[in-house]
């Protein structure tokens, strides 16, 4: 609420700079920043960093808004109070994400159970209840997750329109170009080997 009473604008960007203290909960959020990030930049967004960029733009927006608006509320103002930090949220956007994206490989959890990819969010979202951190954090980031991934891929599919293509400013930030190949100017390449007539 610092910013809207006392207009600490700067807290909407560094909110999501701060992943609290280093424990067990604190561990394994930068694991998931670190592998799901990768993934996600590796695949689905192979060449677009620009719509990587706006993907984290888009879920940053969201969860901020629900924060601010949830803290207008009267009776449920002092239960969104406490997200002070965002991060954690915005790490575990990333990771439903890519579980929707990729649904159906094969998952261990720490070598107890296998599953699939689709139901990774909820298998962590149980694990951070377990180790006592607070499962709405999570929560927020699913909501943040699903709405993208559904006007990103499922709204598209269903009408053939694009409500989060990314805007060309944002596009012209970033210097995404198609590998191309280029054939060496002086290079030689042998003829094809001629077929071999045989004379009986």
């Amino acid at each position: 609420m610092l910013v809207v009473k006392q207009y600490q604008f700067w807290r909407l960007i560094t909110n999501f700079l701060y992943f609290g203290k280093m424990d067990l909960d604190f561990m394994f959020h930068m694991f998931f920043l670190a592998r799901y990030c990768k993934l996600l930049e590796e695949n689905s967004f192979r060449g677009k960093t620009a719509d990587f960029f706006y993907m984290l733009l888009f879920g940053a927006t969201i969860l901020t808004g629900i924060v601010l608006i949830g803290g207008m509320i009267p009776y449920l103002s002092k239960y969104f109070a406490e997200f002070m930090f965002l991060s954690n949220s915005l790490t575990f956007m990333m990771v439903y994400v890519w579980s929707k994206q990729n649904p159906y490989i094969h998952m261990s959890f720490l070598g107890l159970f296998t599953f699939t990819a689709a139901y990774l969010p909820w298998v962590l979202l149980g694990f951070s209840v377990l180790v006592g951190a607070s499962a709405w954090v999570d929560l927020l980031g699913m909501v943040a997750g699903h709405a993208y991934y559904f006007l990103a891929d499922v709204y598209p599919r269903m009408t053939g329109r694009r409500p989060l293509k990314t805007p060309s400013f944002i596009k012209a930030l970033f210097a995404d170009e198609a590998v191309v190949v280029v054939r060496p100017a002086n290079a030689r390449f042998a003829p094809p080997p001629a077929e071999e007539v045989h004379q009986d």
